[in-house]
Order: structure tokens, then sequence, then C-alpha cells
């Protein structure tokens, strides 16, 4: 099916020097300078079905793309990515983007793999004032990170507001590969009780394609304030499956709903129903305080498991895991949180927080979450290892 494309726009990722598009990455030896790297704008989607070739302006993009990265490959972007020295896939890694604070900033991580190497989407704050190049859009955007080991990466690109619906920022990317594209569900924000997801694909995990009826999805009914935050978009049996958070009509408790959809393509707004008329999980334990968000889902053997965040950020925010049989019924696997916030003295001491889980080629299951230990002053990105067993997941010790 033919796709069409419009308002296509390529910029340079900007900082502090000579306000000219230009980011700083600290590169090993003579390879440190000023360097430039592209900043991707989304694209409008038609249909939502992904398209057969790439037209020749996509072409041209990668090509530019690739001459550009092509100097940076095998660098190590210390300034941007602080990752420990240690063998790959095994060593705690931490990244956090630098670019719009002039600090580590990096939330809401969701991982795949596409091409031969790993792609982070997660999410950017505002532009600190003395940093935002002119023209620098207002409020939160999604960062792309690549890595070729899931524990050293940098940044190549973004993805930036555009639409009005979309003018206050956007965040909370939630990634999926389905059928040769890269699905991406994606919130709006301060928007309060309206905000919404939205959905685009992607041919290569760096230039998107809106849906034209975006936003996508509102929930409904007495339950909820209608607020979509947080997607995770799930294709289990032979449905597209859209898990979301949503709060109560007073705006105080957060809770988890699911929609789901027949339709072959992701659908407009007509197309999804709530799957239940109410939440599938809400906050019960104390830990959870008066919130679960950021659900993040995978399928073992026929039944789902959902990685969630517990607590508010920084109450703190800490991980939990429910199971379900159906999509729709959800059982706590325990009482007690999966992976908890560190000890006083540790780089999350204020949260371990918003799970993406990761399911590599060989079977390998990741955990990629937030967190910090100055109550959001910053935001660094990392993973444990997942091991699952007979009576579940367990988090493994990181080989030396």
């Amino acid at each position: 099916m033919r796709t069409d494309l419009v308002d296509v726009h390529t910029h340079a990722l900007p900082s502090r020097a000579a306000q000219s598009g230009v980011m700083h990455l600290d590169l090993p030896g003579s390879a440190r300078g000023w360097y430039h790297a592209p900043m991707i704008h989304l694209m409008t989607l038609r249909t939502s079905a992904c398209s057969g070739s790439l037209a020749r302006a996509t072409m041209i993009r990668r090509l530019l793309y690739g001459v550009i990265w092509g100097a940076c490959l095998g660098a190590s972007f210390g300034r941007i990515t602080a990752a420990e020295e240690a063998p790959a896939r095994h060593a705690p890694m931490r990244f956090g983007d630098e670019s719009r604070l002039g600090r580590p900033f990096s939330k809401d991580p969701s991982v795949v793999r596409w091409g031969g190497r790993y792609l982070l989407y997660y999410s950017l704050p505002p532009w600190a004032p003395d940093r935002a190049p002119q023209g620098a859009t207002k409020g939160w955007g999604i960062g792309i990170a690549e890595s070729h080991d899931l524990v050293h990466w940098r940044p190549i690109g973004e993805l930036q507001p555009e639409q009005p619906y979309e003018t206050n920022g956007i965040c909370a990317p939630g990634a999926l590969v389905h059928n040769g594209c890269i699905h991406l569900v994606y919130q709006t924000y301060g928007n309060g009780p309206r905000d919404a997801i939205c959905y685009a694909v992607s041919d290569d995990g760096l230039y998107f394609r809106r849906h034209t009826e975006n936003p996508i999805f509102r929930p409904n009914g007495a339950w909820t304030v209608g607020r979509a935050i947080d997607g995770e978009l799930v294709r289990y049996r032979g449905r597209w499956w859209l898990y979301f958070a949503t709060r109560d009509p007073t705006m105080t408790t957060q809770m988890l709903g699911v929609a789901v959809t027949d339709a072959h393509d992701v659908p407009g707004p007509t197309g999804w129903r709530m799957a239940k008329d109410g939440p599938i999980l809400a906050p019960e334990l104390p830990w959870e305080r008066r919130c679960i968000e950021a659900p993040s889902v995978v399928e073992r053997d026929g039944r789902l498991w959902m990685f969630y965040a517990g607590g508010y950020n920084n109450e703190p925010q800490q991980i939990g895991v429910a199971v379900s049989d159906d999509g729709i019924h959800w059982r706590r696997w325990s009482d007690q949180p999966f992976l908890p916030c560190g000890g006083p003295n540790d780089w999350n001491a204020s949260e371990s927080g918003h799970p993406g889980v990761f399911v590599d080629a060989d079977g390998e299951t990741y955990l990629f979450f937030q967190g910090n230990r100055d109550r959001g002053k910053t935001w660094l990105i990392s993973w444990v290892r997942v091991r699952w067993t007979t009576d579940g997941p367990r988090i493994l010790p990181f080989e030396p």
C-alpha cells in the first residue's frame, strides 16, 4: 500500500557553541571537537501501512545521515553517555543525554533491535534558555540513541513536536518492531486531562510518519478523567493491544487500562474499544502509593508479563511485575517491588522507575529503567538482565 509523506524536515542537534546548531561531543584523542548531528522531525502518515519501498527523498536523507555520522563510528561519546568501562552487556550502563540542559537528563526508555544495532527511544526535557538554538521547539521531545552492545550509546536524532496537539511537547515513547517496520506510540504532554496517545511508523527507526488521525486514543468511562499517557503497543493473539496509564476523575490516582482492536493496521480514535470498563491495575500496595504507570509488556508461552512503575516520580518510584492469561485480567506476581530504588549512596537512590522490557534476538531479556539520586535534577537510563524461571522473572547479577 502506498504511503504519502509530507512535511519532511532535517535539522542539526543544537548546542551552546555560536548558536549554530552544533553539539559538542567529548570524543577520544584527535576526534574531539564540534560536530553536527541530524535532528529528525516526524512526518505525516496518510495511511497506517508501512510502505514497501523508500521514497527517493528518504534514500537521500539516509545517505546524508551516513556521511554525517560515518566519521564518528566507534567513538565513545563520554560527555553524553556515562557508561562504565567493562565487558559489553554485563557492565552497569548509565546513559544521560546532556544536550538540552547541560546535565544528564533522559527518561522513559524503550529499546528495539533494528538493522544490526539497538535503538533507544527516550524522553528529552524542554530546552534550558541559555542552550536553546534559534527556532527551538517548545516543551518535551523524544531522543534517539544507538548502540552495538547495549552498553555504549550515542544520540543520533530527535523527534520534535510539530502538530498543534503537540504544542506543549511529546514524550514517553513505546517502540515495537512488527512486519518490517518500527511502530511508535507516544503521548502529548502538558495538557492535563487532555493528554492522549499518538502513533507513528518508520521504515528505518529515524524518520517517522504520523497517523493523520492523531491523537489515536483517549479512554472513556466514569472511572477515568479521559487522559492517556505511557502507551505500550502489543501484538497478542492476532490483535493490537494498547496499554496506557490514566487518572481517576479527580486527577489524583494513576492507574492502568487497556484498549484493543481487530484492525489489521493501527487505527485512528474510532477503531479502538475498551477491553475493560475500568482499570486493569490500580495502586493497592503501600509502595505503589497512589500511582501505577508505565506498563511494559512481554509475551512468554502464551502469557503476558507486565513490568510497571509504582509510585509517582521520586516518591520513590519502583518497579513491580504482574501476569495475565488473557491480556485483561492481571494479578501481581509479588507484593514487593521487583526492582526497588537504591540505597542512600546509590545512583538510583531517588528512583528505579518507568520500565522498558526488551527481548534480544538471542532470547536474553533486559529491563531498562530510569533512575536518579537527586530527586529529578538529573535522570539516567540503565538496565538489568532478567532470567526467566518456572517461578517467573529473576534479576541476574552483573557478570565480572
